[in-house]
Protein backbone atom coordinates (compact mmCIF):
# COMPACT_ATOMS: atom_id res chain seq x y z
CA UNK A 1 0.00 0.00 0.00
CA UNK A 2 2.86 2.36 0.43
CA UNK A 3 4.71 1.16 -2.40
CA UNK A 4 1.41 2.54 -4.70
CA UNK A 5 1.19 6.08 -1.97
CA UNK A 6 5.26 6.69 -3.72
CA UNK A 7 4.46 6.02 -6.91
CA UNK A 8 1.71 7.88 -7.34
CA UNK A 9 3.37 10.96 -5.28
CA UNK A 10 5.97 11.11 -7.62
CA UNK A 11 3.86 11.12 -10.67
CA UNK A 12 2.24 13.67 -9.39
CA UNK A 13 4.99 15.84 -8.57
CA UNK A 14 6.55 15.08 -11.81
CA UNK A 15 4.04 16.31 -13.77
CA UNK A 16 3.50 19.09 -12.31
CA UNK A 17 7.11 20.05 -12.21
CA UNK A 18 6.58 19.25 -15.80
CA UNK A 19 3.22 21.64 -16.75
CA UNK A 20 4.50 24.39 -14.17
CA UNK A 21 8.25 24.48 -16.58
CA UNK A 22 5.97 24.04 -20.03
CA UNK A 23 3.66 27.00 -18.74
CA UNK A 24 6.19 29.32 -17.68
CA UNK A 25 8.33 29.12 -20.57
CA UNK A 26 7.49 31.80 -22.90
CA UNK A 27 9.62 34.01 -25.36
CA UNK A 28 8.22 37.47 -25.21
CA UNK A 29 8.28 37.18 -21.05
CA UNK A 30 11.10 39.75 -21.36
CA UNK A 31 9.30 41.96 -24.10
CA UNK A 32 9.06 45.09 -21.96
CA UNK A 33 8.48 49.05 -23.28
CA UNK A 34 9.42 51.73 -21.42
CA UNK A 35 7.28 55.70 -21.72
CA UNK A 36 9.39 58.92 -20.03
CA UNK A 37 7.58 61.67 -19.73
CA UNK A 38 9.36 65.13 -18.61
CA UNK A 39 7.51 68.51 -18.21
CA UNK A 40 9.24 71.92 -19.74
CA UNK A 41 9.44 75.19 -18.11
CA UNK A 42 6.73 76.51 -19.92
CA UNK A 43 4.01 73.24 -19.18
CA UNK A 44 5.27 71.41 -22.41
CA UNK A 45 5.56 67.91 -22.11
CA UNK A 46 7.78 65.09 -23.76
CA UNK A 47 9.82 62.41 -23.38
CA UNK A 48 11.38 59.26 -24.51
CA UNK A 49 10.23 55.70 -25.23
CA UNK A 50 11.89 52.06 -25.57
CA UNK A 51 10.97 48.50 -26.15
CA UNK A 52 11.89 45.35 -27.01
CA UNK A 53 9.29 43.68 -28.21
CA UNK A 54 7.10 44.04 -26.15
CA UNK A 55 3.26 46.45 -25.61
CA UNK A 56 2.48 49.08 -23.14
CA UNK A 57 0.81 52.45 -22.54
CA UNK A 58 0.85 55.41 -20.65
CA UNK A 59 -1.56 58.13 -19.62
CA UNK A 60 -0.42 61.88 -19.21
CA UNK A 61 -2.62 64.33 -18.06
CA UNK A 62 -1.26 67.61 -19.26
CA UNK A 63 -2.86 71.23 -18.88
CA UNK A 64 -3.30 72.71 -21.78
CA UNK A 65 -4.75 76.61 -21.37
CA UNK A 66 -4.74 77.39 -25.16
CA UNK A 67 -6.79 75.72 -28.14
CA UNK A 68 -4.37 73.59 -29.69
CA UNK A 69 -0.86 72.12 -29.46
CA UNK A 70 2.06 72.03 -31.13
CA UNK A 71 2.90 67.99 -31.43
CA UNK A 72 6.17 66.08 -32.79
CA UNK A 73 6.95 62.18 -32.61
CA UNK A 74 9.92 60.11 -34.20
CA UNK A 75 10.98 56.41 -33.97
CA UNK A 76 14.48 54.99 -34.91
CA UNK A 77 14.58 54.38 -38.61
CA UNK A 78 15.16 50.22 -37.22
CA UNK A 79 12.24 50.25 -34.96
CA UNK A 80 9.37 47.27 -35.61
CA UNK A 81 6.02 47.62 -33.93
CA UNK A 82 3.56 50.28 -33.73
CA UNK A 83 3.92 53.57 -31.63
CA UNK A 84 -0.02 55.80 -31.51
CA UNK A 85 -0.03 59.28 -29.72
CA UNK A 86 -3.98 59.64 -29.02
CA UNK A 87 -4.73 63.25 -27.36
CA UNK A 88 -8.27 64.10 -25.84
CA UNK A 89 -9.08 68.27 -24.85
CA UNK A 90 -11.17 69.07 -21.72
CA UNK A 91 -14.08 67.58 -22.87
CA UNK A 92 -12.58 63.67 -23.66
CA UNK A 93 -12.85 65.19 -27.58
CA UNK A 94 -9.82 63.43 -29.37
CA UNK A 95 -8.35 66.01 -31.20
CA UNK A 96 -5.10 64.29 -32.55
CA UNK A 97 -5.14 60.55 -33.05
CA UNK A 98 -2.01 59.42 -35.34
CA UNK A 99 0.54 56.24 -35.68
CA UNK A 100 3.83 55.72 -37.04
CA UNK A 101 4.68 52.14 -37.81
CA UNK A 102 8.37 50.76 -37.76
CA UNK A 103 10.24 49.97 -40.91
CA UNK A 104 8.02 52.33 -43.34
CA UNK A 105 8.07 55.58 -43.93
CA UNK A 106 7.22 58.18 -42.23
CA UNK A 107 9.53 57.47 -39.24
CA UNK A 108 8.33 61.12 -37.56
CA UNK A 109 5.06 63.00 -37.32
CA UNK A 110 4.23 66.96 -36.47
CA UNK A 111 1.74 69.54 -36.61
CA UNK A 112 -1.02 70.97 -34.85
CA UNK A 113 -4.44 69.30 -33.33
CA UNK A 114 -7.36 70.19 -34.04
CA UNK A 115 -9.23 73.14 -31.87
CA UNK A 116 -10.08 71.87 -28.32
CA UNK A 117 -11.83 72.59 -25.23
CA UNK A 118 -8.69 74.26 -23.11
CA UNK A 119 -8.17 72.81 -19.73
CA UNK A 120 -7.21 69.57 -18.55
CA UNK A 121 -5.72 67.62 -21.40
CA UNK A 122 -4.93 63.82 -21.50
CA UNK A 123 -2.15 62.33 -24.04
CA UNK A 124 -2.06 58.66 -24.32
CA UNK A 125 0.95 57.03 -25.78
CA UNK A 126 0.52 53.37 -26.74
CA UNK A 127 3.52 50.78 -28.09
CA UNK A 128 2.50 47.51 -29.73
CA UNK A 129 5.16 44.83 -30.17
CA UNK A 130 7.55 47.89 -30.16
CA UNK A 131 11.61 47.19 -30.98
CA UNK A 132 13.51 50.32 -30.97
CA UNK A 133 13.00 53.86 -29.80
CA UNK A 134 11.60 57.39 -30.22
CA UNK A 135 10.28 60.40 -29.05
CA UNK A 136 7.14 62.76 -28.27
CA UNK A 137 6.58 66.64 -27.61
CA UNK A 138 3.61 68.21 -27.29
CA UNK A 139 3.12 72.05 -26.20
CA UNK A 140 0.47 74.83 -26.32
CA UNK A 141 -0.44 75.83 -29.65
CA UNK A 142 -1.35 79.25 -30.84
Amino acid sequence: MKRSYFKLLTILTVMTLFLGTITSCSDDDDARVNITVNEGPSGDIGGDFTGNGGNGSRTINWTNNLATADYNADITATVSGIFQIVVADANGTIVLDKTLNGKTEPDSIDGVTRAGEPGNWTVTITLTSFNGDGSYSLSAGD
